[in-house]
């Protein structure tokens, strides 16, 4: 059986969110969303409510105990899961970032795909790299995943430097791929092997 993840970095703690826990998502995806919008399909306004939230949070924590997700929040670490009550965030708590693993195929593929977004006031610290490399680690490490995949379209110069950092190589253009603010957009296809697979 799965534990929820309590993954401590320098600054941040990454941990999934129950339903007790959603109205800091909720203020997250609220707070950003102009940010996010050209990165992300098109949302509508039920996407931002208490009932839509909780629901995708319930199907996240399903995945994860069914093993076909992990979907993983950051909190800056003054701001961490309380060690005596490991499924609840402190009062004060603020999501920085999201990280989420998703689409996990076991069998002879054993690979993920990874996507990430931080909030607008945290850009330029460094945090994100510093969640997706913890993110990464426990997902070799405790999943045993061969390969993690991540797309950006071509004009995303942070996530392309970004994922050239944490060792991601380019495998491809994938044209056409996800329809992103409304128009379908093309795809930098990359991929991370596990080290322990060399």
């Amino acid at each position: 059986m799965l534990t929820v993840p309590r993954i401590k970095t320098a600054r941040c703690v990454l941990t999934l969110l129950q339903n007790n826990d959603l109205q800091i998502l909720l203020d997250y995806y609220r707070d950003n969303r102009e940010h996010l919008s050209p990165w992300e399909p098109q949302r509508d306004s039920e996407y931002f409510t208490e009932f839509s939230m909780e629901k995708r949070l319930q199907a996240s924590n399903e995945l994860f105990a069914n093993g076909g997700a992990v979907q993983l929040v950051a909190c800056l670490r003054d701001e961490a899961v309380q060690d005596h009550e490991p499924k609840s965030l402190t009062a004060s708590a603020e999501v920085i970032g999201v990280c989420n693993f998703t689409n996990i195929v076991r069998g002879p593929f054993q690979a993920c795909n990874l996507g990430y977004s931080i909030a607008e006031k945290y850009q330029g610290q460094g945090l994100m790299r510093e969640i997706l490399s913890a993110g990464i680690g426990y997902m070799f490490n405790e999943h045993k995943l061969h390969r993690i995949m991540a797309n950006y379209m071509p004009d995303n110069k942070p996530s392309e430097k970004l994922l050239a950092s944490l060792g991601f190589a380019t495998e491809g253009l994938a044209k056409s791929y996800l329809k992103i603010a409304g128009q379908w957009q093309d795809h930098i296809l990359t991929s991370k092997i596990s080290p322990a697979d060399f």
